[in-house]
């Protein structure tokens, strides 16, 4: 049977790739095929985000540009999946009308049907039965769902639960995703092994809240209890904890942390703000003392830890005192990593319906004065690494230049964090660097966010031959992810 290309863009963040790759999953063992080119595909599905304004405005411009292969090219179904049409399904299909397929958060596991059924209503000249097909979350992949792995063979995503339980004032996911339903460890170590098999070494775990697996079982699985058997299994090098939330970070996580060495020094843990006040209008749990707190612990039992986290200016009703004293926090943490956004109104949240919604540009300078403390603080802390030596994980050619090879320290997260970027082999001319191996390099000096190092030597090579970077490596199949942060 001839089978039929599709084209997949993804947008988002990594928990909406993974679903993103579980279509695609499905989608090959199927009667579909990926296009490497929109232009070549029958089908093209546009998975979306519309978790801030932002994003909103890139899923729209991403699915106007895919319509045009529908003129222009051969393509027969444009579908738009993911939290767009979970929250927009009636206004999309009144204002898209070139959009055939609209399909919910609660849904993507049905793709292939749901294409299957549109595609026969087509061919028979009938009226398409719906064209949105929106339900309440209720949905998570296990092992046993075929996934396609996408980017770097050597680096992948482990989700651990989808939903969340929280309901900060600000957020719309809860709407968007359901509350939380978590997987069992089994199924988690299980998938953690097929990924190993396939020459993933970096395992990046993700969720709506790390902290809330398994909460729907009262815990009797949880994040403590996982990690040391993620940490057993053969192949797997470097463990990253993303969206860790600091108000549920118990004693015992720190431990783990701390004396498992597979699990890299780094956390992504979302504060959004320090002042208490703040903090509650926000529906957070945390108050300053407890970040404080944990922030002490955590610097005192895992040395060199770096921090990701991301913050909100600009919330109604903050001040300029509370403004200061959030600038005035971060610089006596120095986090290493910090994500600044302005409030964005997004009408569904309580957070809407305050008073005191602050002017654009009010929001606008703040952010400006804190990102540019901020970035004076992270030069000086990139500055301290010069002449240090440090293991990396080799990504492959500089995006830049052929003459320059990719890489990453355990703590840089892919894509947001900087990179290494490698321009003297040193007494290993001969070496023929490969995607996913392990090398230790010397920092030698700093080129705008990212480091410059030497090559010292290779301590680990990858397990899974790939093509060595003595020329850039194709990047071969890439979805484009956007930008938006949750």
């Amino acid at each position: 049977m001839k089978k039929s290309p599709v084209y997949f863009v993804s947008l988002g963040c990594p928990k909406n790739l993974v679903d993103s790759q579980v279509m695609l999953g499905k989608l090959e063992n199927d009667r579909y095929e990926i296009a490497r080119e929109p232009d070549q595909a029958e089908v093209i599905i546009v998975n979306t985000c519309s978790f801030i304004q932002a994003a909103k405005e890139e899923s729209i411009e991403t699915i106007l540009e895919m319509a045009q292969f529908k003129e222009d090219g051969s393509c027969k179904a444009l579908v738009v999946s993911g939290c767009l049409p979970q929250r927009y399904a009636k206004e999309l299909e009144k204002e898209m009308p070139e959009v055939d397929l609209m399909i919910g958060t609660g849904q993507y596991h049905k793709i292939t049907e749901l294409l299957d059924l549109h595609e026969k209503a087509r061919d028979q000249g009938a009226p398409l039965p719906q064209r949105s097909y929106i339900d309440f979350p209720a949905f998570i992949h296990t092992e046993n769902d075929a996934r396609v792995h996408t980017g770097a063979r050597f680096s992948g995503f482990l989700k651990l639960s989808e939903g969340c339980n929280r309901r900060c004032s600000f957020c719309i996911i809860p709407k968007l995703r359901g509350n939380v339903r978590s997987r069992t460890i089994a199924s988690l170590v299980e998938e953690a092994k097929k990924m190993a098999a396939d020459g993933v070494r970096e395992l990046n775990l993700v969720a709506q809240d790390l902290t809330e697996y398994g909460m729907e079982w009262k815990y009797r699985e949880n994040l403590e209890m996982l990690l040391p058997e993620l940490c057993k299994i053969e192949g797997v090098e470097w463990i990253r904890l993303h969206y860790v939330y600091p108000d549920a970070f118990s004693d015992e996580l720190v431990d783990i942390i701390a004396r498992e060495p597979k699990i890299v020094k780094y956390l992504d843990m979302p504060i959004q703000h320090t002042s208490d006040r703040v903090l509650g209008l926000m529906n957070r749990r945390l108050t300053k003392a407890k970040l404080y707190d944990l922030m002490g612990k955590l610097r005192e039992k895992i040395p060199g830890l770096v921090v990701r986290t991301s913050i909100i200016v600009g919330f109604p009703t903050e001040t300029d005192s509370e403004f200061e004293e959030l600038c005035d926090d971060l610089g006596k943490l120095e986090l290493d990593h910090v994500g600044v956004f302005s409030y964005s109104k997004e009408e569904g949240t309580k957070a809407a319906e305050l008073e005191g919604h602050l002017h654009a540009n009010v929001k606008r300078k703040r952010r400006k004065k804190l990102i540019e403390l901020l970035q004076a603080q992270r030069g000086s802390k990139l500055s301290a690494l010069i002449g240090t030596r440090v293991e990396v994980m080799v990504e492959g050619g500089s995006e830049e230049t052929e003459l320059l090879i990719q890489a990453r320290m355990p703590t840089q997260a892919a894509e947001i964090d900087g990179r290494v970027l490698i321009n003297d082999l040193g007494e290993n001319e001969s070496a023929d660097l490969r995607p996913g191996d392990l090398a230790e390099v010397e920092i030698t000096e700093i080129l705008d966010s990212d480091l410059v190092a030497r090559l010292v030597r290779v301590t680990r090579p990858a397990l899974i031959a790939t093509p060595g970077l003595k020329t850039q490596i194709g990047k071969g199949l890439e979805m484009r992810s956007g930008s938006a942060a949750h």
